[in-house]
């Protein structure tokens, strides 16, 4: 007597949901483009007139970030974005090393003697604006990115994450510049953050399959229909998947939601 077959439903969400997604992904990059044009110009200008290498690079971070998330925003403006998936993966891989680059000299430089910056009022409104925006852009990016399985999207938000951690550490060099002149204060925390970049680019560049483990569980699924793996197997490999898409221990699971 042969045993029913187990029905297994394909892991992911529905083609429905996959689009609603897509559409948010698109806007987030967008709102992500926009608004770090506009703090580029401002940051450059106004660290321009203080003489702040912070103000400047962080500037410069904010092209780097519209460079990421104009790779996000082409590879979803394909019919096949998962085509396009390993190019944009290496596009913000770039994006990261060349930011730890930037900010290791400058921080360096600064270190060893650089021009003291002066009081910039903008810088410190701009700093905070941006330590207000970039998480919630963050956080709603990684989680669409997340849900719909796609590492670029999951990469494309550490990266406006670590503009978080730029917007932080360039407000509290600006402030402690202006209160107590510890102008060695933003280079070492800048150096930090430049570790996380290479870390996060890395990452990027390899491409943490564990994220978009959606197209490996439909194979699976296919293949059981077809009788080529056990029902059993299948149930077990879409088991191994949690609730955000990814396989037990990824680190985009591990990133604070």
């Amino acid at each position: 007597m042969s045993l029913p077959l187990i029905q297994v439903n394909p892991a992911g969400p529905s083609p429905a949901r996959r689009a609603l997604l897509t559409r948010r992904v698109r806007l987030f990059v967008a709102a992500t483009i926009t608004y770090n044009v506009i703090e580029a110009v401002v940051a450059i200008t106004a660290g321009t007139i203080a003489s702040s290498t912070a103000l400047i690079g962080f500037g410069l971070d904010s092209i780097i970030e519209v460079a990421s998330a104009a790779a996000v925003a082409w590879q979803f403006a394909g019919r096949d974005p998962e085509a396009r998936e390993k190019t944009a993966l290496r596009i913000i891989a770039v994006s990261f090393f060349a930011l730890a680059a930037y900010v290791t000299v400058e921080s360096v430089r600064a270190l060893l003697g650089g021009a003291d910056a002066e009081h910039s009022t903008v810088g410190l409104a701009l700093a905070g604006l941006s330590l207000l925006i970039m998480p919630m852009l963050s956080y709603a990016q990684r989680r669409a990115g997340r849900e719909l399985g796609s590492r670029s999207a999951v990469a494309d938000s550490k990266q406006t994450l670590l503009c978080t951690y730029l917007s932080a550490v360039l407000l509290v060099g600006l402030a402690v510049n202006s209160l107590f002149g510890w102008s060695w204060a933003d280079p070492i925390a800048a150096l930090v953050i430049a570790a996380v970049a290479v870390k996060e680019g890395r990452e990027a560049w390899k491409g943490d399959t564990c994220c978009a483990p959606n197209a490996a569980l439909r194979a699976t699924t296919r293949a059981t229909a077809t009788g080529d793996v056990p029902a059993g197997a299948a149930t077990a490999a879409a088991g191994a998947a949690d609730a955000c898409v990814c396989r037990p221990g990824c680190s985009c699971c591990a990133t604070p939601s």
